[in-house]
């Protein structure tokens, strides 16, 4: 596959009243199999955020049928239309991609969560508390209530929809694999499995530089010295907690996947990341640390000097979750191949 053609400008958008449907786009062959937000990008001149918007938003058809996943491929030859008139299916709010409940078990649920779709509702609990408030008009569903809705529609229950247990979250950005409990037998033992560190899980980055295999630790608390979230041996000053403020050991293991060297960027490095721990953030907070933040974080790129690489979202992807069954013990793993838009980049990078 080819790389994504190069935007030569922004186009605006307007409503209907104002503007006519731009004319269907016929996908060319270098563009067949690429991510359905780059062939739009591609096709009427949007930035990466308007393309994805306009898709979630049910504005973009793929012959001649209304297409909601900005990381679907299209086909060569495929007609893409474009219209801003188009309403959003009202059964699409609560949909999840196909296959994305990865495993069903009467005891937890196994989920390949799509970037751009937040893991929870606001939980002023923290982690692990229940999950009650569903989407209010306007807010996009959240992944455990479209996975909720999911299981009602695959159990056929009526009612309530099937309860879910919060042992874990993934970054709004951030694809992969995430688990969620059916019972609280099970929530209980997951969650002291993550306080013990017995879960595996193995994510994978693209980040910028010439990354180094090795161990990332540190302690973070909630404000390094620059507003954001970090590790307190960053701080300028003080090295130690002050007051109130308490550090949470944050612990990365490091791999070299590949090495990426693209036209017209610097270096770049395709690395996995073994979480020790997992604290919010872990991974970006360490990666840019150690110089090297993830390609499409726009919150702790903050300092590096590099050439930034352009990229639609945050580039990390949750490809390995594992744990023991925790009602019989065996031990399990399950494994996720990179997105598409991941895959693209990776393709232009080489």
């Amino acid at each position: 596959m080819s790389s994504y053609p190069r935007v030569r400008q922004k186009t605006a958008i307007s409503s209907p009243a104002q503007q006519k449907p731009p004319a269907p786009f016929r996908v060319p062959p270098d563009l067949g199999g690429s991510a359905l937000d780059a062939v739009v990008r591609a096709a009427f001149e949007l930035s990466w955020g308007r393309a994805r918007e306009l898709i979630r938003r049910g504005k973009v058809s793929v012959d001649g049928r209304t297409a909601l996943e900005p990381v679907k491929r299209v086909r060569a030859g495929a007609e893409v239309t474009l219209d801003m008139g188009a309403r959003r299916p009202k059964a699409a709010a609560m949909e999840l991609p196909e296959g994305a409940l990865v495993d069903v078990d009467p005891h937890f649920v196994v989920v390949e969560k799509p970037s751009g779709i937040g893991t929870v509702p606001f939980d002023p609990g923290g982690m692990g508390a229940s999950i009650a408030r569903r989407a209010q008009p306007g807010e996009e569903a959240t992944l455990d209530e479209r996975v909720r809705a999911a299981l009602a529609r695959r159990e056929r229950t009526s009612g309530v929809a099937p309860s879910l247990g919060v042992v874990h979250r993934l970054d709004k950005e951030t694809s992969g694999l995430i688990v969620f409990t059916r019972t609280w037998a099970a929530k209980k033992i997951l969650m002291q499995a993550f306080r013990q560190h017995t879960i595996h899980r193995r994510y994978l980055a693209i980040v910028h530089g010439d990354a180094k295999a090795g161990t990332i630790r540190s302690h973070f608390v909630d404000d390094r010295g620059d507003g954001l979230r970090g590790s307190i041996e960053r701080r300028a000053g003080r090295k130690k907690p002050v007051g109130s403020e308490k550090g949470q050991l944050a612990i990365t293991h490091l791999e070299v996947v590949e090495r990426l060297r693209g036209p017209g960027v610097g270096p770049c490095t395709l690395v996995a990341c073994r979480l020790e721990t997992g604290r919010t953030h872990q991974i970006r907070i360490h990666l840019a640390e150690a110089g090297h933040p993830v390609v499409g974080d726009r919150v702790y790129v903050r300092g590096y000097r590099g050439t930034v690489v352009p990229a639609p979202r945050l580039m990390l992807h949750a490809a390995e979750l594992g744990f023991a069954h925790p009602a019989t013990g065996e031990e399990l793993r399950w494994e996720s191949p990179l997105p598409g838009d991941m895959e693209a980049l990776l393709v232009s990078l080489r």
